[in-house]
């Protein structure tokens, strides 16, 4: 730590006192609370390869440009093949949900009101997610690995098939919408009156409605309302979240982050019926 809390101390131009490491978010890139010596803090993301050094070199140049108020700010950066290191303002002392309220919800919805409306250089949906993502259509090909899940029956998988992939097929993922593209309880925070998210390495332009379906099944697990009372009437879109999650929750864990299977698992169990009411 002697190393990293020098160079945090020459890239902040200021004395550090001490280093904690923050047990939040799924990658292992690490996460630090940064004291400083007037007792002031700041937090901090260290990358520990290329990939996570790549991921927070997005989210660098996504929070230079500070389109929004729901964006933390930023206070340094250092980058490095393999270590990139972000610095932010420290937000250990902001609210982060669960529990959810009517409140709580409003001010997330309006932060995402906000951001789809906003300016920012970032890649397409097309450039940034990719172009033929697998869903429905992949659990068409081989529906084994969906099935070990144990989530609904057989019969009922053949059954729903077809019109699963077919309003899948349907979602626009398309637009010029600013979008987040990993709202979750993890990366949204309450700071008075203004909701703040982070981890941004996912940032594009896309349809806004798009961003604000993958929150949902996450909202609901977590004892929010079911994702039809804030977005009516999208079976299509409510197809390719549950198709989403669909493909990926059975696959091997990700070695870089071990817990996202088990995430996507529970979100796919309130998707899954989301998309059966809608359809």
């Amino acid at each position: 730590m002697d190393e990293l809390e020098a160079r945090i101390a020459r890239v902040l131009g200021r004395e550090v006192r001490g280093l904690r490491l923050v047990e939040r978010g799924y990658t292992h890139a690490r996460r630090l609370l940064v004291e400083l010596q007037d007792g002031k803090c700041v937090f901090a993301k260290v990358g520990s390869d290329d990939l996570t050094s790549g991921w927070l070199r997005a989210e660098h140049d996504f929070y230079r440009q500070a389109p929004g108020s729901f964006v933390p700010h930023l206070v340094a950066w250092d980058d490095h093949p393999e270590n990139a290191l972000l610095v932010l303002q420290d937000l250990s002392e902001a609210t982060w949900p669960p529990p959810w309220t009517e409140s709580r919800v409003e001010l997330v919805l309006a932060a995402l009101r906000e951001l789809r409306g906003c300016e920012a250089d970032v890649p397409s949906y097309a450039d940034r997610i990719g172009r033929e993502e697998p869903g429905w259509a992949e659990v068409a090909r081989d529906p084994n690995p969906f099935l070990a899940l144990g989530l609904c029956s057989a019969h009922w998988l053949v059954e729903s098939l077809p019109a699963l992939v077919a309003a899948e097929a349907e979602a626009q993922t398309g637009g010029d919408e600013l979008c987040h593209f990993d709202v979750r309880s993890d990366n949204v925070c309450l700071v008075g009156d203004r909701a703040l998210l982070v981890d941004w390495n996912h940032a594009c332009r896309s349809n806004a409605d798009l961003d604000l379906a993958f929150w949902l099944p996450s909202l609901a697990s977590e004892g929010g309302p079911v994702p039809e009372q804030i977005l009516p009437g999208r079976p299509e879109l409510a197809a390719m979240v549950s198709g989403f999650f669909a493909a990926r929750a059975s696959l091997p864990a990700i070695p870089h982050a071990p817990r996202v299977r088990e995430v996507q698992r529970s979100q796919l169990e309130h998707a899954l019926p989301w998309v059966a009411r809608c359809l």
